[in-house]
């Protein structure tokens, strides 16, 4: 009987984490891509310095479980989008001491600042106020038969954690946190080298454009921004993946800044055509930029919104500005396409 026993709690044990497997690879595989529509809410972004910026107005993330599940990791996943728990004491990040800035897995919105950390004993990375009030939403959460405010990135709505009453001065809170959905950016000198995916149309001549500006250390063709791993070329034109074709872009910022970087990238395309450049129509061609560090989104923001102030354009831009997801090298014949073949499609002058 004992024996029978511990087969049958063992089967058990298998049947709840194939669920979850099959559940998460579900997600994967046939979930829906309906969505809600973006709104605007009013944040404040990571500027240079690690110091946050004015209140601007951005438009919500909306994803769905195929995205956010290709984009997430497993724990990620459970944590940010179905409002779980991780252990006491074992996120990366409870007993960080480095002084820089915690921003969002989801969509790199900056959450929390290393000054205002504190440790709290629970085992959880705690603070005592946000970034700025601004970026962080609260609901009320009456799980577990208790009465709690749950936090989340107001602009993704990725599950944070909870905000408690019994913080130390000045305010008297501690947000009680989760590692798992928090990336982080260590203050200090700025990187050597820089890294931005942009989309701009077919990517052959855009790579060709932008081994011509000075600074650029290094370009590579490849597919982000959609809800596919390791998509093809056919898989990508084929519009069911949600991946546009991007150019990696590697430069020095102390040759070229980041906002120089971006106005070339706007020059050499038609930013006001949704899911179109020229004759080439498709989602895969959209106007796309993909950061890799929080600044980055700050400067492309202003940039845009002093070119549509500007009326740089005839219409108003509609370019992507998101945070990087995962991204996949296209094939090798694609890469360096005008050093090889001379031809393609053409940049505009």
């Amino acid at each position: 009987m004992k024996r029978a026993a511990q087969i049958l709690i063992s089967f058990g044990i298998l049947l709840l984490v194939g669920g979850w497997w099959v559940g998460y690879d579900g997600l994967m595989a046939g979930a829906s891509e309906k969505k809600p529509q973006p709104k605007e809410v009013e944040v404040r972004l990571l500027e240079a310095g690690l110091k946050a910026g004015a209140a601007t107005k951005v438009a919500t993330v909306v994803r769905s479980d195929k995205e956010w599940a290709n984009r997430l990791t497993i724990e990620q996943f459970r944590i940010g989008r179905t409002h779980g728990t991780e252990r006491a004491f074992c996120g990366v990040f409870h007993d960080n001491h480095k002084n820089g800035v915690y921003f969002c897995a989801g969509c790199g919105l900056p959450l929390f600042k290393s000054d205002d950390k504190f440790d709290s004993g629970t085992g959880w990375p705690s603070f005592f106020q946000p970034f700025a009030e601004e970026n962080i939403g609260e609901t009320t959460d009456h799980s577990y038969g208790m009465n709690r405010t749950e936090v989340h990135c107001v602009r993704c709505g990725t599950h944070l954690g909870h905000v408690f009453p019994d913080g130390p001065k000045p305010t008297g809170l501690r947000y009680c946190i989760n590692s798992a959905v928090l990336n982080f950016q260590e203050a200090g000198p700025a990187p050597k080298t820089e890294t931005l995916l942009l989309g701009a149309g077919c990517f052959w001549g855009v790579q060709a454009a932008f081994d011509e500006l000075p600074g650029v250390s290094g370009t590579e063709v490849g597919y982000s921004g959609g809800w596919t791993k390791n998509p093809t070329y056919k898989e990508v034109c084929g519009h069911g993946t949600g991946h546009a074709e991007v150019v990696k872009v590697e430069y020095d910022p102390a040759k070229v800044g980041t906002e120089k970087v971006l106005e070339y990238f706007f020059k050499i395309h038609d930013p006001t055509t949704l899911n179109r450049q020229g004759p080439d129509v498709g989602d895969q061609y959209r106007s796309a930029i993909f950061f890799t560090r929080p600044e980055q989104e700050s400067v492309a923001r202003k940039l845009i919104a002093k070119m549509n102030e500007a009326k740089k354009f005839s219409r108003p831009i509609v370019t992507q500005v998101d945070l990087v997801g995962p991204y996949t090298a296209a094939e090798e014949y694609h890469q360096k396409y005008h050093q090889k073949h001379g031809g393609g499609c053409a940049v505009p002058n």
